[in-house]
């Protein structure tokens, strides 16, 4: 149920009708947008449709939600979500930030000379994989803590929040304890013991969208998520699995404006895993910013060859830069920028392509 409070009510009505629903059993959460404080009341169907929600002072409205997700719905709330990471990056925004890096964190010197040149090309984000979930058992799993220090030392160094996935309830608090963002792999996307962990820290997280999964389900595994109380939650399409065998998966570009429409979460897509071949990744990233994608998530290595894990979809330097330079039209011609930092500084000083700095 959505409660939706007269542009007058007072705080003290607000107080008043959040401890009354609470105390029937139900759980509230609250979302003050520029016009409208909206309260959505989650709980027993039967126990909700019973409450006289409009009987209470200050409330102008009662609706109930249609979708079985609640509070990640556009219904619950009208606004875009902005996640805002660090000091200078914001997803869901105007400008469209890059998140690059390598697939997995390989050792320190190669970490730092992707880290530095994505840094010169003004890329705001770091990626790289500590814990590597692998189909095989025999692939390289990671360095597990190491990495995460590897990267926190670029963090202070460049000033690039960085990202890197968890994989088990019980590596969160030390994965929370380096990133700046936590990811939620696509093979954990419906692991709800994981979900519920995320929930409840105060971090943003990346869910990736699993690769059998409709969007009803990619929408209800992030419901696991802000239901527990962190909002902070960005959606990330990186491709499903079809029967097509020229490419890695299928990038579904149709889930961004889907997406879009249904939540209020910010959408982000990954080109790389979606495709698993570089070729086309310049082509669907442009795609993607067309369609409204709030960022891209890319894999970037100095020697892709070389790469213990997913070389074959990682970008060198050189092809990100040249990637960058074909994002910037498209992302003015449909009414945004990209974001770019100033690689020439420590200082994580940041500003939009095609606007005065």
């Amino acid at each position: 149920m959505i409660v939706v409070m007269k542009p007058d009510h007072t705080q003290e009505e607000l107080r008043d009708l959040l401890a009354r629903i609470e105390k029937m059993g139900l759980r509230t959460h609250v979302s003050k947008g520029e016009r409208r404080t909206i309260i959505g009341v989650i709980g027993d169907r039967a126990l909700i449709q019973e409450v006289p929600f409009t009987s209470f002072s200050g409330v102008e409205a009662a609706h109930p939600i249609l979708q079985p997700y609640k509070l990640v719905s556009r219904e619950f709330k009208e606004e875009d979500t902005v996640v805002r990471i660090g000091d200078h990056v914001e997803l869901g925004g105007k400008a469209i930030p890059i998140i690059a890096g390598p697939c997995a964190v390989e050792g320190r010197e190669v970490l730092d000379e992707i880290a530095d040149a994505l840094h010169g090309l003004g890329v705001p984000m770091l990626r790289g994989g500590a814990f590597k979930p692998r189909t095989s058992p025999y692939s390289f799993q990671g360095l597990g803590e190491l990495a995460l220090k590897y990267m926190s030392d670029v963090r202070e160094r460049t000033g690039m929040p960085i990202v890197t996935e968890v994989m088990d309830p019980r590596d969160l608090l030390l994965v929370h304890k380096y990133a700046d963002v936590l990811q939620i792999g696509t093979r954990n996307m419906q692991n709800f013991r994981l979900l519920t962990e995320v929930g409840q820290v105060d971090k943003p997280v990346i869910l990736k969208r699993g690769m059998s999964a409709t969007i009803k389900e990619f929408l209800m595994s992030a419901e696991y998520i802000v239901s527990h109380g962190n909002e902070k939650v960005i959606l990330c399409e990186r491709g499903i699995r079809t029967f097509e065998s020229e490419t890695r998966n299928t990038l579904d570009l149709s889930a961004v404006p889907l997406l879009k429409k249904l939540t209020h979460l910010p959408v982000i897509v990954d080109p790389s895993h979606a495709l698993g071949r570089t070729d086309l990744i310049p082509a669907m990233s442009c795609a993607a910013v067309a369609a409204g994608a709030d960022g891209l998530m890319l894999e970037v290595h100095v020697r892709p060859q070389e790469a213990l894990s997913d070389g074959a979809q990682s970008l060198t330097p050189q092809a990100m830069a040249d990637l960058l330079q074909k994002l910037e039209p498209v992302a003015r011609a449909v009414g945004r920028s990209i974001l770019r930092t100033d690689g020439d500084s420590t200082r994580n000083r940041s500003k939009a392509v095609g606007e005065e700095a």
